[in-house]
C-alpha cells in the first residue's frame, strides 16, 4: 500500500529514475520548455522549482550543491538568469499544460515551462 508515500517509480529502478528525472530537469532549465508526459512533468516540476529556490539563495553553498546535481551550464543559466526572474516570487515558478493523449501509446502529454 502506497500509504503517504511521494513520487513516481516510472517502472526503473532508483538510479535510472534519477537519471531520468536530472535530465529532464536540466533540460527544462536549459530550454525553459519541454514536451513530455503528464506523469513526468509533474516529476519534473517538484525538481525543478527546488533547484530554483536553491539558486535563489545565491550563496557559494547553494551553488555547489546545485553542482552536484547538475553541470556547470545549468547551474550558471540557473543563478545568472532564473533566480533574479523569480526573486520577488514565492513558488510556483513552472505552469503545466495539458495537452491530450499520444498517439502511439495514448500516454497523457502535457508541456511544462517556466513562467515568464
Amino acid at each position: 500500500m502506497r500509504k503517504r508515500k511521494i513520487g513516481r517509480k516510472f517502472s526503473r529502478e532508483s538510479a535510472q529514475r534519477k537519471a531520468l528525472l536530472k535530465s529532464l530537469v536540466q533540460s527544462l532549465i536549459l530550454n525553459e520548455k519541454m514536451k513530455t508526459t503528464e506523469a513526468k512533468a509533474k516529476e519534473a516540476r517538484r525538481a525543478a522549482e527546488k533547484a530554483v529556490t536553491t539558486a535563489k539563495k545565491n550563496s557559494v553553498s547553494a551553488k555547489r550543491q546545485l553542482a552536484k546535481l547538475f553541470s556547470s551550464q545549468t547551474v550558471k543559466k540557473l543563478t545568472d538568469e532564473l533566480a533574479p526572474r523569480y526573486k520577488e516570487r514565492a513558488g510556483g515558478y513552472t505552469r503545466i499544460i495539458k495537452l491530450g493523449r499520444r498517439r502511439s501509446d495514448a500516454a497523457r502529454t502535457a508541456i511544462i515551462e517556466f513562467l515568464k
